[in-house]
């Protein structure tokens, strides 16, 4: 009886371990400061969190497909460099589509080097990573970017607008989340991603196109980079050319904190954004705790550890596994 137990409280823990985490981080914030529960916090966790948001909802249908992206960060470092420099030139109109375009590019590159050639998308997405960086570099001249005219320009919208007391960051990460959410789950498109990460060879036996899924899964992320990049850009018209570094790693973490296993097969939009927010929230409870930002990066790497561990857990039903 006491095995049984055991066992069952391993399976609890291998499924549910990252919300009761969560939860325990949640008791321990309000107690150490009470301005964590405060509405005002809240809704600032939760915009700050939306740009990272808005790229994990593009890189979950990547990993979802059996791969993954590292090179999100760098590319959205170009996307907003590139908005801020074509802003001034061509106008706000034009700049934009013309920055989803380049940034469509990017993202039609790396699916046609994994999804077409085969290429393995750890090697690809981290050379790519470099590779974009110095392509920022190269379009800036290595200059950071602004908006001459900041106080008249529509473009601010999308980064410090409102629309019925809600943030505009806020519901275009909920908007994006809300129709994805329901492509993946509800069209034959998503079910095929579903098919070409739980068994490849077994979907293309089925008739599937694995390449074309995962170049589409690519063109999808690339995608949400671009929009978070617009949100990046208009929030604080001018940027830095290395304002997305480190945010693959973050990105990846609320990805496989929100349950979707690096093995490919599994996961939804709906649990992303939870890990989106879990993340956010833990960050926001370091530093009001008192804590440096830069204890943030230790933390992330702790947190991508357990989601890990506790992912391949889930899988074999049991928390420890003999050493063979």
């Amino acid at each position: 009886m006491q095995a049984l137990a055991s066992k069952d409280i391993g399976a609890l823990l291998a499924r549910q371990g990252i919300l009761i985490a969560f939860a325990l981080f949640m008791i321990g914030f309000t107690i150490a400061n009470t301005r964590f529960v405060d509405p005002d916090n809240i809704m600032g966790v939760i915009r700050s969190s939306a740009i990272l948001g808005v790229m994990a909802l593009g890189v979950t249908f990547v990993v979802i497909s059996g791969n993954l992206d590292l090179s999100v960060g760098s590319m959205m470092s170009f996307s907003t460099i590139v908005v801020l420099d074509l802003h001034d030139k061509i106008g706000p109109a034009l700049a934009i589509p013309a920055m989803f375009a380049l940034t469509l590019c990017l993202g039609a590159v790396i699916g046609f080097l994994v999804g077409y050639l085969r290429l393995n998308s750890l090697i690809v997405t981290l050379g790519m990573l470099s590779a974009i960086h110095g392509l920022t570099l190269t379009w800036s001249g290595g200059k950071n970017m602004d908006i001459a005219d900041k106080e008249g320009t529509w473009f601010k919208v999308f980064g410090q607008g409102e629309v019925l007391g809600l943030p505009v960051p806020i519901l275009i990460f909920a908007l994006l989340a809300a129709v994805l959410g329901l492509a993946l789950a509800r069209t034959p498109f998503g079910r095929k991603v579903y098919a070409v990460g739980g068994n490849g060879t077994a979907a293309t036996f089925s008739g599937i196109r694995r390449p074309r899924v995962v170049f589409a899964c690519y063109l999808l992320s690339a995608f949400c980079v671009a929009t978070a990049g617009l949100i990046q850009a208009s929030r604080s018209l001018g940027s830095q050319n290395t304002v997305g570094q480190g945010l693959e790693l973050e990105v990846l973490a609320a990805v496989i904190l929100g349950g979707a296993s690096l093995l490919g097969g599994s996961g939804t939009i709906f649990k992303t954004v939870i890990g989106v927010l879990i993340l956010g929230f833990i960050q926001n409870g370091l530093l009001l705790v008192g804590l440096q930002f830069y204890v943030q990066y230790v933390v992330t790497w702790v947190i991508i550890i357990l989601a890990v561990w506790l992912d391949i857990a889930a899988k074999r039903g049991k928390l420890w596994s003999p050493i063979a």
